[in-house]
């Protein structure tokens, strides 16, 4: 919609100033575009706020267009424009190409004006939230209350009166960028429903990336659209927005890479039906692949002929007395970094034998493992009485670091004929005889290997040492020096970043649908997680970001406390461990059954969250035109065994998280269950297959293959 015809000064609320003409200064009037797509609550009066803001710039100068069309967030369409106006959006609107091109748009010096609901727009991407300058958390009813100037000379806020009475609907915020130039104040006190403390700003304005933008939290309802004073407050924040003088924008200050067509990536198919329950791969410096199946099978899959053959076979308990599966077996597979010259390969696995899991170290020749070079290099106990939760992830890092995923080796099933079970909440029953429906007897318990993952500075001779930085120093009463990481449900699939060093994994969650926080807690989430350095993740206390699990009286259902993140303590009679545990630490990305506002695109289903590689472009500059292209530098890889997708995250130079996006959308993946980077730069996919405990037709090893020029 555009309005072409402007309106006599007249009906003018305020003059935009002219521009200063110089060499910078483009001729004509500042266009705007209006944005105002919704993809979660639509807004009634955007309507009236579109009709609005036509008129407004109609009447000052500008040319104004609306949309709804995300497809205008191009390159060549935002050239156009001096400023876009998000009016009441919600949710995710922007696919990701959409959000690079609003990025770079800034960056060369557009302007942005968000219109409440602004702040209710695009969780999973960081930039966005810096941009608009804090994210939507909550509100109460729509109620009259008092907004305070907090910068009378500004262009917005210098021609309203000192304390402002009006109503609206007042939004609470989470996550403020830290340089905000705050405009306007909202008065806790007069209204109920505050939840910032009295330190509410309501409008604030900042220069960003190269940009500006600005915003208010006012305009939720139709009347505010025929208010001079809000309508003259949203003009400042235009004529702030547009820049006095305004200025080309300058796209060679633009630095956000566009992402590659999906068309470019090709999944290829290496071999399929050939394995049965694949785990974990290694990619040799040959290009050919080790691929360890949970029935004890080592497979090695040659790249010359492109066929799968034996290579070694460990005995492993796979399946219970009665028959049933179980989730033991031959669960991880990690080559050392010296393979090249010496040949060794690690398996962890659950012996036959014994009721214990093993990590031990093999010679490889070749084409098969010595099975008689065996080295145990660590085992601890494990419960076989019933299912589940294993780990048993391998990964190397800088340094010869091996990490060592474990589960809590307890059950997620209710127990039967008790009167109070878990139900898919914290499994935490420490009665006697209730020992495998307990996991503060693992995760928590900071004198047990499981539940955790372990870092072990592996020697040359098959032994370890403890490095520095894990969670207990050696010698720490109560407590085991081999653990980084506790808090653990089933760190099933992890990887190392191997410039930063960070630990990644996917951490399978538990199976609540619902939350009920009055009694029991959270509902279940799965979680991708980072350590930077050794910590806890909470589990069983807590779920997520940290969202607290209450105390649980399985004897007489009575619900204690709320666990406390800062403090959390492991009260459990089954515990070998330090009652004190360190303080909790929230998930890098959490997700539940349903759908998510602060993750969006992992969409909704079932979940098993895995960690794949974090891709480093200048560790691969010997492979040439198969590495992946430079727009993925740094991005870490995420997947999901149940939801088959793969998401391509891109991280700040801190490690921080900015934003995700999905990776080959256009093939399909049959439980994906290992992701690594190959010598060659591209990605191995190790699909498990959709059917469980099963030798799948659709279980395999494909490669994705970028086709584009790097």
């Amino acid at each position: 919609m555009r309005l072409s015809r402007y309106l006599t000064p007249a009906l003018a609320l305020v003059a935009l100033a002219g521009c200063e003409r110089g060499a910078t200064a483009p001729t004509g009037p500042a266009r705007l575009l209006v944005f105002s797509r919704t993809a979660g609550y639509r807004h009634e009066s955007i309507d009236s706020g579109k009709v609005a803001l036509m008129r407004l710039g109609a009447a000052n100068g500008m040319q104004v267009d609306t949309t709804e069309d995300a497809s205008r967030f191009n390159e060549d369409s935002l050239k156009q424009y001096a400023a876009v106006i998000f009016l009441s959006t919600t949710e995710n609107v922007l696919d990701r190409a959409q959000e690079i091109d609003l990025q770079r748009f800034i960056q060369a010096g557009g302007g942005f004006v968000g219109i409440h609901a602004a702040a209710d727009t695009e969780y999973d991407w960081a930039w966005y939230g810096r941009l608009v300058g804090a994210y939507f958390k909550s509100h109460p009813d729509q109620q009259d209350a008092t907004l305070r100037v907090a910068d009378a000379k500004d262009a917005a806020t210098a021609h309203l009166p000192a304390e402002w009475k009006r109503r609206d609907e007042w939004y609470n915020y989470k996550s403020f960028a830290p340089d905000l130039q705050v405009l306007l104040t909202l008065d806790e006190s007069s209204y109920t429903g505050g939840e910032n403390d009295g330190n509410h700003p309501i409008s604030w304005k900042h220069e960003v990336d190269g940009g500006r933008a600005w915003y208010t939290g006012l305009g939720h309802t139709n009347e505010s659209y025929a208010d001079s004073l809000f309508l003259k407050h949203v003009l400042g924040g235009i004529q702030y927005a547009v820049g006095t003088p305004r200025k080309a924008l300058d796209y060679a200050r633009a630095t956000a890479q566009r992402p590659p067509a999906d068309s470019l990536f090709r999944k290829v198919a290496l071999t399929m039906g050939t394995l049965a329950e694949p785990t974990e791969m290694a990619v040799l410096p040959s290009g050919d692949v080790l691929i360890a199946q949970r029935g004890g099978e080592v497979a090695l899959f040659r790249a010359r002929d492109k066929r799968v053959t034996p290579a070694g076979r460990v005995a492993v308990y796979s399946k219970a007395r009665n028959g049933s599966n179980v989730e033991e077996g031959l669960l991880g597979l990690t080559i050392d970094p010296g393979f090249a010259t010496n040949g060794y390969v690690y398996l962890f696995y659950s012996p036959s034998d014994t009721s214990v899991n093993r990590l031990s170290r093999f010679e490889f020749d070749g084409d098969s493992l010595k099975i008689g070079s065996e080295k145990i290099v660590l085992q601890f106990y494990s419960q076989r009485e019933i299912c589940c939760h294993t780990g048993g992830s391998l990964a190397f890092g800088p340094g010869r670091m091996l990490y060592v995923s474990t589960g809590d080796n307890s059950t997620p099933f209710d127990e039967k004929g008790v009167t109070f079970a878990s139900h898919g909440f914290s499994p935490t029953d420490d009665r006697p005889g209730h020992e495998p429906y307990d996991a503060g007897r693992t995760s928590s318990n900071t004198n047990d290997l499981r539940g955790k993952i372990l870092r072990l500075h592996l020697l040359t001779d098959g032994t370890y040492d403890i490095p520095a930085g894990n969670l207990f120093a050696p010698g720490t009463p109560s407590t085991k020096p081999e653990i980084f990481v506790m808090g653990n449900r089933n760190p099933y699939r992890i990887t190392v970043d191997q410039k930063s060093g960070f630990l990644y994994w996917g951490e399978v969650g538990p199976d609540a649908a619902d939350d009920t926080l009055a009694t029991r807690g959270p509902r279940g989430y799965d979680e991708i997680n980072q350590a930077r350095t050794a910590g806890n993740f909470g589990w069983p206390l807590f779920v997520g970001n940290n969202y607290a699990y209450h105390q649980w009286n399985y004897a007489t259902g009575a619900s204690g406390p709320l666990h406390d993140a800062k403090a959390p303590k492991n009260a459990s009679r089954n515990t070998t461990g330090s009652r004190d545990l360190p303080p909790a630490q929230p998930a890098f990305i959490w997700y539940p059954y349903g759908a998510t506002r602060d993750f969006p695109q992992v969409d909704k289903g079932g979940r098993t969250a895995m960690a794949g590689p974090v891709y480093h472009r200048e560790l691969f500059a010997k492979a040439g035109s198969t590495a992946m292209p430079q727009y993925y530098d740094g991005k870490f890889f995420i997947y999901d065994w149940i939801r088959h997708w793969i998401m391509a995250v891109t991280l700040s130079p801190t490690g921080d998280y900015e934003a995700m996006e999905p990776f080959a959308p256009r093939d399909s993946f049959s439980a994906p269950i290992d992701m690594e980077l190959g010598p060659d730069g591209r990605i191995y996919v190790l699909e498990y297959g959709k059917a469980w405990f099963a030798k799948n037709a659709d279980a395999g090893l494909s490669v994705i293959e970028y086709r584009g020029k790097l």
